[in-house]
């Protein structure tokens, strides 16, 4: 698909916007990748990586290794004004969650897609190891 826009267009509201379709394409092909087939069991468990929380904690997760750039995309996202949050999410989780998704938009729009693959595989890998430590 031809891209139509650069990322210096996006506010990082439209690069969360991106982000947040990107993320959850390959939260449900890492879901469909532990071998889940049925679809009410591929929902159940994709909301494990694609909630505001999660994403908030995928963050947490991968913060250390992001670049200067990186961690300056997030924190715009993270402080970008939104009209609304969702009610059942804390705020703060909210505008971390936001600041998550700006940064796979940035990576993905940038076309630095090994570095936007390795953040990705690296924020699932926490997940699903704060999973394991949960129900271990």
């Amino acid at each position: 698909m031809k891209q139509v826009f650069t990322v210096a267009e996006l506010s990082p509201l439209g690069l969360a916007f991106i982000g947040d379709a990107i993320w959850e394409v390959y939260a449900r092909q890492h879901c469909l990748n532990q071998g889940i087939r049925k679809p009410h069991e591929l929902h159940k468990r994709c909301t494990r990586y694609v909630s505001a929380t999660a994403q908030a904690k995928a963050l947490a997760g991968i913060a250390t290794d992001l670049s200067e750039d990186e961690a300056d995309v997030v924190r715009r996202g993270r402080n970008a004004k939104s009209a609304h949050a969702r009610k059942n999410v804390d705020v703060i989780v909210y505008r971390h969650s936001t600041g998550f998704e700006a940064l796979i938009g940035h990576l993905h729009g940038t076309g630095q897609q090994a570095r936007l693959e390795d953040i990705i595989q690296r924020a699932l890998a926490y997940l699903d190891e704060l999973a394991k430590e949960s129900h271990g």
